[in-house]
């Protein structure tokens, strides 16, 4: 009622009158008339504020034009004598400014309970009406002890990203934070190697060596200030290994010693309790210096005549032995001369006067002309000598009508050739003639037309020419058909008397031939995954092919490999080289790496003419453009190549978690009437030409299989392969191996210097009726993980004496196949699908659809810079499937497609 009637007295009376509840003395102004329409403005209003310790603080309040000013603090009217007034008038307005000031102890804020801060407001009067300000809180400020959070101290690898945590104790107002490296604080602009993140953790980039320090957590506000306990930062660099030293020199001077090389864990060197370096940081290798062999005199030789001089002589020679390798020469004289007797002179003084008087009669210009009429005689009798060759070879050839282009291969021969249809058959049995003696080819290769002789101008264009070189005057061979060599053994011999197949091996167990044209085939080696694939229309039309297909052995040829490289695959040489190709053909072969493309750098290696080793492909890098294109499968590789040659696949390890498929291969004698029992355990590639190899070995050694072949992966680490033998029934077996072990050293395995790597483990039963052998063939590499085989098997008589058979080619008789039998689709409806999926279609149904379907659309680029994507897609498919390939699958992928020729499993062998 009181502030009612006061608010009606002032509207009424011009005199602004306001009584707080509880109040005595009201704070008030008259306004000039001029200025009563005018609601009162604040000039400054109270801010927040925090009571440190127990200093109270001071709230201010400034309005104009007011009448009365007042505080509110949560809701309750200050009393007026705690305001503290103070009244001026701005000279340039002449508005009266009221001024207002408060203290608020720590008392005050503590009494008020609940979650609600305490706050006060400022309200302003004037004869228009009120104002009021913002709202000031005032909190008690504060800091606690401990952290929520303090960062902890680790231990990091150089260059590794280090976080470290930091969450602040609570405090009123919240606690700012910066972090200190060994006392000195870390400013983050001028140290941009470090980051302050929004929820105040620190964080090093990459750790340094020299940022191994004590890092402390610092939170401080207007109350205190905080540090956390230091987190200790150790930055720890792993040992490397530097490059190994040249071989010493061998530590004999004669016969059999041993040089070494070392490498020091310095690149870089391990600090701050990094890892010393892994493996050896020596190796030895044996080697054999040949000896010095000191010179020796041979006998003196018997005294010459009497000179004209009165004197004779003889000689020796230091040749019984020659000094060699280091070795002293022969002490003394080699000639000597004694004085004739005074009789012996007189008579050679005799005999030699008339001589001297002729000599000086005719003078020198006699002795001269005769000199030159032997010379002439000399050359007289040369040319007629090559005249007489010259008319003998010129008859030879003659005599010879004709050399077939099995010259060009010396003599490769058709194996197992099946023709379809009888007419097309004398293209597919033209044998050429092994009987010619002729053992180079030096000419034009002309194609062949229903075996008969064409003299025509359609030329067999050769490239890269050392191979062939033209005959003189224009001359040219054709063909005619030979007989077909009965001794395959005497066909290698010729072959590789040759320049170019030096090098090619002696055996015909790896060496596949056959005679082609443009129906293709295939050249299979048995037993090897060595396969050669010859599309359809890859020879050109009226040419026919005489081509082989070999796998080196590895002795006859070794790759140069540097670094982490290795062999991941057989060496296969498939030619003549040079031919001309229309289409890629499709070489196939086993490879031995882990499948891993991120640890591999894998590359297709070519020999040239001269025998240098190129790189002619990098896996996952291959271009449309280059004549060759390589598709890696699980343990297989399909070089899609326009030129013959000789391959190798060699892969270089990225890091230590590549590994090599190892096949671990057990063998036994295979008669035991002593005490003593050797089993053998091979380690090598996992590819099958190698298992090959080494079976045809323990043939001829007697031994037999004594369990599944088993698959291990070799790590590139260094460190070696260990094999032991454990939990032998003691009763009645024992080891006669002195060492708990038996290793190999890495770098023969991962080299591949030595073709069959195996340890020998010598038993001996205590027994000769025991019979029964149980025990655990334990495998690994040196710090790495093991693998553990369980024998179990009777030495009397074993189960795995024969050859595992992989898939094998249904013919055993020969590796050759000419024309359609060599493929699973028929011709005919290979051309129709060819035709119908090679346009493109809108909808997508057409060779890109079913590469799809194969699995094959990681090779879309390759197949579409072909003239007929469809026909490689096929190509490839044939090459995947010789063995297990299912007709009616392809046919279900063509109805998927919506094609026709989903029937193609129907067509009738006349149709095709």
């Amino acid at each position: 009622i009181t502030i009612v009637f006061n608010f009606l007295l002032t509207k009424i009376f011009l005199f602004p009158v306001y009584l707080p509840v509880g109040t005595e003395h009201v704070a008030t102004a008259t306004l000039p008339a001029s200025f009563n329409d005018l609601l009162p403005h604040f000039l400054v209003e109270p801010d927040d504020e925090y009571i440190v310790k127990n200093k109270p603080v001071t709230l201010t309040c400034r309005s104009t034009p007011a009448t009365q000013i007042y505080f509110k603090c949560n809701g309750e009217w200050v009393h007026q004598d705690d305001h503290l007034i103070d009244r001026t008038v701005d000279p340039a307005t002449g508005l009266p400014i009221m001024q207002v000031k408060i203290d608020i102890s720590r008392q005050q804020v503590e009494k008020i309970f609940g979650l609600d801060d305490y706050w006060c407001q400022c309200v302003a009067w004037s004869t228009t009406g009120t104002q009021k300000s913002q709202k000031a809180y005032v909190r008690i400020a504060y800091l606690r002890k401990n952290f929520e959070e303090e960062p902890m101290g680790k231990e990091v690898a150089l260059n590794q990203e280090v976080l470290l945590r930091c969450h602040p104790p609570e405090g009123v107002p919240a606690a700012e934070v910066e972090w200190q490296r060994n006392e000195h604080v870390i400013d983050p602009v001028s140290e941009p190697n470090f980051l302050v993140t929004a929820d105040r953790n620190l964080i090093i980039k990459q750790a340094r060596l020299a940022d191994t320090a004590n890092y402390t957590c610092v939170a401080k506000n207007i109350v205190a200030r905080r540090k956390s306990s230091p987190a200790t930062v150790l930055v720890y660099v792993n040992g490397g290994w530097s490059t190994w030293t040249t071989w010493s020199a061998c530590s004999s001077v004669c016969g059999r010693g041993w040089q070494r090389r070392s490498r020091s864990c310095t690149n870089p060197t391990p600090l701050n309790g990094g890892m010393a370096c892994d493996g050896q940081n020596v190796q030895k290798s044996a080697c054999t210096a040949t000896c010095p062999v000191d010179g020796g005199w041979s006998d003196w030789s018997n005294w010459s005549e009497c000179g004209v001089d009165c004197s004779m002589w003889r000689s020796r020679e230091c040749t019984q032995p020659s000094p060699g390798t280091g070795g002293k020469d022969c002490q003394g004289i080699d000639l000597q001369s004694l004085n004739c007797t005074s009789q012996q002179c007189l008579q050679i003084k005799t005999v030699t006067q008339p001589l001297r008087n002729i000599l000086s009669a005719n003078g020198v210009e006699d002795v001269a002309l005769y000199v030159g009429i032997v010379a002439v005689a000399l050359c007289l009798t040369l040319i007629l000598i090559v005249v007489v060759l010259v008319y003998r070879r010129k008859k030879e050839g003659l005599d010879a009508d004709v050399a077939d282009s099995s010259i060009l291969t010396t003599g490769f021969q058709p194996m197992g050739i099946k023709p379809s249809k009888p007419e097309n058959s004398h293209l597919l049995t033209i044998q050429p003639d092994l009987t010619t003696t002729t053992t180079s080819y030096q000419g034009t290769l002309h194609s062949r037309h229903d075996g008969t002789t064409h003299t025509g101008t359609a030329k067999f264009s050769m490239t890269n020419g050392p191979l062939l070189d033209p005959l003189p005057n224009g001359s040219h061979h054709t063909l005619h058909n030979g007989k077909m060599t009965s001794d395959p053994a005497e066909f290698m011999t010729r072959l590789s008397n040759q320049t170019y197949f030096k090098t090619l091996p002696r055996d015909v167990a790896n060496t596949s031939y056959g005679t082609f044209n443009f129906l293709g085939g295939r050249l299979t080696i048995p037993n090897t995954g060595i396969s050669l694939l010859i599309p359809p229309e890859a020879i050109p039309r009226g040419k026919i092919y005489e081509i082989y297909l070999t796998a080196q052995r590895k002795e006859d040829l070794r790759l140069p490999l540097a670094g982490c490289q290795t062999l991941l695959s057989p060496i296969v040489s498939c030619g003549p080289p040079g031919v001309v190709l229309t289409r890629p053909t499709i070489l196939s072969m086993d490879h031995c790496s882990d499948a891993c493309p991120e640890n591999w750098a894998i590359r297709l290696k070519k020999q040239n003419y001269e025998g240098v080793w190129e790189d002619v492909l990098m896996m996952g890098e291959e271009l449309i453009s280059e004549p060759y294109y390589c598709q890696l499968e699980a343990e297989t590789c399909r070089v899609f190549s326009e030129q013959l040659g000789r391959f190798s696949l060699v892969g270089e390890s990225l890091n230590m978690s590549a590994a090599k498929r190892l096949r671990l291969v057990l063998f036994s004698d295979a008669y035991c009437s002593t005490l003593e029992y050797n089993i053998r355990v091979y380690c090598m590639d996992d590819t099958q030409d190698v298992f090959k190899e080494v079976m045809q070995m323990e043939r001829q050694l007697g031994g037999r299989l004594i369990d599944e072949p088993h698959v291990l992966l070799f790590k590139d680490s260094y460190h070696n392969l260990r094999l032991s033998i454990h939990d032998m029934p003691q009763a009645h077996w024992r080891s006669k191996l002195l060492a708990g072990y038996q290793e190999i050293p890495f770098y023969h395995i991962w080299n591949g210097s030595q073709r069959f790597l195996h340890c020998t483990f010598t038993l001996e039963r205590l027994n000769l009726s025991t019979c029964e052998l149980t025990c655990q063939l334990c495998v690994w590499q040196v710090e790495g993980e093991g693998q553990s085989f369980s024998l179990d098997f009777n030495i009397a008589k074993g189960a795995f004496s024969t050859l595992p058979c992989t898939p094998c080619s249904p013919m055993t008789a020969g590796s050759a196949l000419a024309g359609p039998s060599a493929f699973q689709i028929p011709y005919l409806i290979r051309q129709k699908i060819c035709s119908s999926l090679d346009t493109p279609c809108p909808n997508g149904a057409d060779w890109r659809l079913l590469a799809q379907r194969l699995k094959l659309d990681r090779h879309m680029s390759f197949f579409a810079s072909k003239a007929s994507p469809t026909s490689v897609i096929l190509d490839l498919w044939e090459a995947q499937h010789f063995h297990s390939g299912n007709l009616n699958q392809l046919a279900t992928v063509m109805a998927d497609i919506g094609k026709q020729e989903a029937m193609i499993f129907l067509v009738s062998d006349g149709e095709c």
